[in-house]
């Protein structure tokens, strides 16, 4: 009560009991939100609703090993709360925050079930080092994979580290940035019991328009081509698609008492994809507890997750042969249930025997825990031990029977299994001291950790089975088991670490932080096993100065600054850095059966991670009472030692190519978020919301010393090809790696019509009579890059009374892609053989020269997309007798794209990899509706 001492405090439901006097004030507050002054008018009970304090100084945020307070953060690190992840039929936790964050891209390739999208933070910074980002879950850390074995729903919130002042604690792991991610926790008092349930139906959201069987006919009959009509009528993409499904479940329980908490929970996952036989469902099973002791001064906290993951794939293959195939072939011999076979063409593959009779598909079983216990020596001292298990067990089976592919045929059925089994184990012990002393406060961290995974796995592929009826399962019923198609391996890697962390602050104005990380690696080279990683950051409080206090337009003013060094060694493997050898056939000497081994991979002792220097320069913001806030961030990051394949020669080198440190590359950029709270009042509250990132990755040089000695001159590498003519030619490289040229340039050649014959012209550049053939043709030129050159998302929210509505609109721009597909299907010389697009007999095009791949089938690849859209309806549940609060909401995910590329979707793969920007075909992308419950129960 205003000018009192009287109070209370609610409890975990919000109720509470206070005594007041008519025309008294009651002051409501709570961390995170606006405080709230009411005037007591006689009620006997007074409820008010929070409003969101957009400022919210005093939020804790995730950082590496440990916690900050949000104000005091001197790095880029972006949160992202459970209240804002994006709503519908999740299965990754990655969908959750696709948009939410400025220079994090998170793309969906397709809609295959059981397919995760990637994650790219502040773009592409290593050729094949890698560029996932570090994922840790409540200190387990890992790789992306990990993401699949937690419940999406059980996740409160996310924290991504971006810069490297930030992502430099975690050493050689962090040049690709960290995911933080922090489950929920149960509360003391009252025990809570939840159910979230999500429901959706999937379709197709966009289908190429091939010809139809008389349109074939009609087509064809005008050419003079006959010998194709087999009699059928068949829509091939409409016979093996269907509608798809998804169903989220979970349910979860918890509570406790003083010094002790649990939470667990149930989830269960389940997807029927859009095509035939391809699915997924995931089962997770997760428990967590904190227990006090010792007067409090002991916290102990456990952590276990199980969850088994089973797939089955009927990937873009599958949708590619339904594209090409003759509508006028049936799917089965007339009069039957045989499926039909056209022998007039070679390795005929029928598109619905391929996604009903292939068996193609894995097992995961995957469990990971951990146990922390912490302990206060002193006021200010804790001590912590931290040490977590991760175990993954990978069973692949796959089986191509005699009716499922030509290859299957032509072998008597071809089986193949595979088990992987992960095993990875960490420990850390932390020492942290915080002590406040006047103006002064200090928060000083040291760490020694160590990490091991082992990584084992077996295969064998057999052909010529006796039948078909048990295929891969009973794979000893192969008669055939070919030479090096059974094999095994084991391999292991530890990394050990060293590091210390030092937070400084004076008068919560001037904060500095400064860390350092020494790495030693097992799969480095001899001479290379250790590295250090050192980083600094700081920070002014510039509204908290004097000159500020007599203004009452900015409620919060941070200038941020920090360089750091990070590392890479995803793409290093256990023994990359050694002499390998292998079996290859035997030889019969002398009488003797003598079994030959050859060497397969050059040693060498330099090999070391990629090194990332990052400079980062932002700013913070909040005006109007919190009301307006954001975030502005430059960066400048330079990656030295990069990996890659380089082909050497034979001699001195033992075989043709070697894993490398050759080479630099520059990464760059602006990051923008904003946020504004437009209306707030009793019945409507409206915030717009979005972020704005514009990224550039540019080769300076491949060039470098290898480990004999010699120097390289490498400064054109193809990055990326395909198939364009669509018969098993030449794999003709379009992008590729140019020094002073962004990440996957495509380098083509320029289109210059179409002769009489229907043949592709190309365009003679350099103007000497011909058309000079090859990667350094001077009749190619730069035609565009495969990265975009920006990437935004605008994220309204509008709630009216006890409805709310939510939208996530995001886009790219600047880059082109590669629209192979279309290629294959627009060339007119495969009437009679396969089918073609309807708009193919416009262009008129029959041939082209696979070696000369040219401009014409490369598209914009802009696009702006509807990614979600959820309206949501909350119940008022007082008086319910067993439910506490309950939730509605409809969501439709992908309602619309705007885009002017001709493929199936415009996101294809930019992840960084080699053919970055090239569509070969993706899984068919989905547009979903859902409707979803959420419950929680008194």
């Amino acid at each position: 009560v205003k000018g009192t001492t009287r109070g209370t405090v609610t409890d975990i439901d919000g109720k509470y009991q206070l005594k007041v006097s008519n025309g008294e004030v009651i002051i409501f507050q709570s961390i995170g939100y606006l405080s709230q002054e009411v005037i007591f008018t006689g009620q006997t009970t007074l409820d008010v609703t929070f409003k969101d304090d957009v400022q919210s100084l005093e939020e804790i945020v995730v950082v590496g090993y440990g916690v900050q307070q949000k104000k005091d953060l001197t790095g880029a690190v972006t949160k992202i709360s459970s209240e804002d992840f994006n709503p519908g039929p999740i299965t990754n936790p990655l969908q959750q925050i696709n948009g939410r964050a400025a220079g994090v891209n998170i793309n969906q390739v397709g809609s295959e079930p059981g397919v995760a999208p990637s994650i790219r933070i502040r773009g592409i910074t290593s050729l094949v080092g890698g560029n996932d980002p570090l994922v840790v879950v409540d200190g387990i850390q890992g790789d992306l994979g990990l993401l699949n074995q937690i419940p999406p729903s059980e996740i409160a919130s996310i924290d991504i580290l971006k810069d490297a002042s930030a992502t430099a604690i975690y050493g050689s792991r962090g040049a690709a940035g960290v995911l933080l991610v922090t489950t929920k926790k149960g509360k003391e008092g009252k025990t809570v019991v939840e159910y979230n349930g999500v429901f959706s139906v999937e379709t197709i959201a966009k289908k190429l328009d091939v010809l139809t069987a008389d349109q074939y006919r009609a087509v064809t009959q005008e050419r003079g081509i006959t010998g194709f009509d087999k009699g059928g009528n068949t829509d091939w993409v409409d016979l093996i698609s269907r509608t798809g499904y998804t169903q989220n479940h979970n349910f979860a329980f918890g509570g406790g008492k003083e010094g002790f908490t649990y939470r667990a929970s149930l989830t269960a996952i389940l997807q029927d994809g859009i095509v035939l036989n391809s699915g997924s469902e995931n089962y997770i099973a997760r428990v967590q507890a904190e227990q006090k002791a010792l007067n409090n001064k002991l916290t102990l906290t456990y952590n276990l997750n199980i969850s088994n993951l089973q797939r089955r794939f009927n990937g873009p293959g599958a949708f590619g042969d339904a594209l090409g195939t003759r509508p006028t072939n049936p799917a089965f011999v007339e009069n039957t249930d045989e499926y039909f076979v056209d022998t007039d063409l070679f390795n005929y593959t029928n598109p619905l025997a391929r996604v009903k009779e292939i068996v193609d598909g894995d097992n995961v079983n995957s469990l990971f825990g951990s146990v922390r216990a912490a302990y206060e020596i002193v006021d200010g001292l804790t001590a912590t031990a931290f040490g977590s298990w991760r175990l993954s067990d990978r069973t692949y089976e796959g089986y191509q029977s005699r009716i499922a592919t030509a290859d299957g045929r032509n072998n008597n059925g071809i089986g193949v299994r595979n088990t992987n089994r992960n095993d990875e184990r960490l420990f850390n012990f932390i020492l942290n001291y915080r002590k406040s002393f006047g103006d002064h406060s200090i928060d000083v961290m040291g760490v020694y950790e160590w990490q091991k995974g082992d990584f084992q796995g077996n295969s064998i592929r057999g052909i010529n089975f006796p039948n078909d009826n048990l295929g891969a399962s009973a794979i000893q019923n192969a008669g055939t088991f070919p030479e090096g198609n059974i094999s095994s391996f084991r391999n292991d890697r530890t990394l050990v670490s060293f590091l210390g962390r030092a937070n400084y602050s004076f008068k919560g104005r001037y904060i500095l932080t400064a860390s350092f990380r020494r790495d030693g690696s097992s799969v480095f080279g001899a001479n290379n096993k250790w590295a250090n990683f050192p980083s600094v950051s700081l920070a002014w409080r510039i509204s908290d100065e004097g000159f500020m206090s007599n203004q009452n337009v900015v409620d919060d003013l941070k200038l941020r600054a920090g360089f750091g060094i990070t590392g890479n060694q995803q793409g290093i493997g256990p023994l990359n850095s050694v002499v390998l050898v292998r079996n290859t056939g035997n030889t019969f000497f002398g009488g003797e059966l003598i079994r030959n081994f050859s060497i397969t991979q050059n040693a060498n002792p330099n090999l070391r991670w990629e090194t990332r220097e990052m400079y980062n320069v932002g700013l913070d913001f909040a005006f109007l009472n919190g009301r307006l806030g954001g975030s502005l961030d430059f960066f400048y990051g330079t990656t030295k030692d990069l990996l890659f394949n380089y082909q050497v020669p034979v001699p001195p080198y033992l075989v043709n190519n070697i894993l490398a440190n050759v080479g630099e590359a520059t990464n760059q950029g602006i990051e923008f978020s904003l946020n504004y709270l437009v209306l707030d009042n009793d019945d409507f509250k409206l915030t717009l919301g979005g972020n704005f990132s514009s990224i550039r990755t540019r080769v300076v040089s491949l060039n470098g010393r290898l480990p004999l000695g010699e120097q390289t001159n490498t400064d054109f590498v193809g990055w990326g090809g395909a198939d364009i003519a669509g018969v098993g030619g030449q794999n003709n490289d379009m992008s590729y790696l140019i020094q002073g040229q962004s990440l996957g340039t495509f380098y083509l050649f320029r289109h210059a019509g179409i002769d009489d014959n229907g043949n592709q012209l190309v365009d003679d550049i350099n103007g000497n009579g011909q058309i000079d053939q090859g990667r350094l043709s001077g009749d190619r030129y730069i035609a565009g890059q495969a990265l975009p050159k920006f990437n935004y998302a605008f994220t309204p929210n509008l709630s009216y009374k006890n409805w709310n509505l939510s939208m996530v609109i995001r886009g790219a721009y600047g880059h082109k892609v590669y629209n192979v597909r279309r290629a294959q299907l627009s060339l007119l010389n495969r009437l009679g053989q396969s089918n073609v697009l309807q708009d193919a007999l416009s262009t008129g095009m029959r041939n082209v020269n696979e070696a000369s791949a040219t401009d014409f089938w490369l598209e914009d690849g802009g696009f702006t997309r509807m990614e979600n859209m959820t309206i949501g309806y909350r119940f008022n549940t007082s008086g319910w007798n067993l439910v506490e609060a309950m939730n509605i909401s409809f969501t439709g995910n992908n309602l619309f794209v705007i885009s002017g590329y001709k493929g199936l979707d415009p996101e294809v793969r930019n992840d960084g990899g080699g053919g970055a920007g090239i569509d070969t075909g993706i899984y068919p992308r989905t547009r979903n509706f859902a409707i979803g419950l959420n419950i929680t129960f008194k």
